[in-house]
């Protein structure tokens, strides 16, 4: 397919994705003319309109769908392609993007890198911090490191170690309280990105919003409101246990306790440099496994 037929097709399933033209451009990292160009150039192309313009964004006419899924067809089969090529390089050497989130980006990782550095000067790892799973099967990322229940199936990963977490507070704040489940404690809880997570689960059963007092979408962030004495947070241990301002409220969490997995797409689990990195992380999470998991006694 010509490159530009295949661009006019990315364009037009981004805004279905997207369910608007300026997130596709966001994501595309084109500007918003461009999109409406290409959309516009596309159904003039091919004498067809794919979508239905209203206030609240672009919908899919039903005249559109089988357009669509043709579109999902050939983005999938092109992605195969890709990673089949990706795949047939054996060097020792090279990127690896790995994705991951800022608790283990900032606490965790760095040293893992460093050693696996040392021993692989000829692999370079960029790595991307986010809360949003980026997709593997489009190339975004070569590796994730995440928490996570369940894998998704088109991921081969390992649980290379177990995630804990415990309710902390700032001393001075929780010397005044009778426990974590005193009627005057205020609360600190996870925002939208991470509502569906174990710990989300548990804030949204045992904790009345009339004493949430701030939300955010990262467990650092969130640490560090903590330590002002706003109120109680439920963190991951090696983010409460290594912050001298903060004091479990108890030993450990025993119920919230999360695989912490290292992935990659099945088609690439054999590539040379992606291997060696997968590896190496695997085995530097696990030196790390009492931190993760909250428990020095392991």
């Amino acid at each position: 397919m010509h490159s530009k037929n295949w661009d006019d097709l990315k364009i037009v399933l981004a805004v279905v994705e997207a369910g608007s033209v300026n997130a596709a451009a966001a994501k595309l990292r084109v500007n918003h003319a461009t999109v409406l160009r290409r959309i516009a150039a596309f159904e003039q192309q091919y004498d067809v309109r794919i979508f239905d313009r209203n206030a609240r964004g672009y919908r899919v006419l039903p005249s559109g769908q089988q357009v669509i899924r043709a579109i999902e067809a050939v983005k999938t089969s092109i992605e195969a392609v890709e990673r089949a090529i990706s795949g047939q390089s054996e060097q020792a050497s090279g990127v690896v993007r790995l994705t991951t989130t800022d608790t283990f980006s900032s606490l965790i990782l760095p040293g893992i890198i460093k050693d696996l550095r040392e021993r692989e000067p000829l692999i370079s790892i960029d790595m991307q911090t986010t809360g949003a799973h980026l997709s593997l099967s489009q190339l975004d990322a070569d590796i994730t490191v995440r928490p996570a229940v369940v894998l998704p199936p088109d991921l081969n990963g390992i649980a290379a170690a177990k995630l804990g977490f415990a309710v902390y507070g700032a001393a001075e704040y929780v010397s005044g309280l009778r426990g974590q489940t005193s009627p005057e404690a205020q609360w600190l809880t996870v925002g939208t990105l991470l509502k569906n997570s174990l710990p989300g689960q548990w804030l949204a059963k045992n904790v009345p919003q009339a004493r949430v007092v701030g939300t955010a979408d990262s467990f650092l962030t969130l640490r560090d409101l903590a330590k002002t004495g706003l109120g109680l947070v439920m963190l991951p241990c090696c983010v409460g246990d290594t912050c001298t301002s903060l004091v479990r409220m108890q030993n450990r969490a025993p119920d919230i306790v999360v695989d912490i997995w290292v992935a990659t797409h099945a088609d690439m689990a054999e590539v040379a440099r992606i291997k060696i990195v997968r590896d190496g992380l695997i085995e530097g999470l696990r030196d790390h496994k009492a931190e993760l998991f909250g428990d020095f006694s392991l």
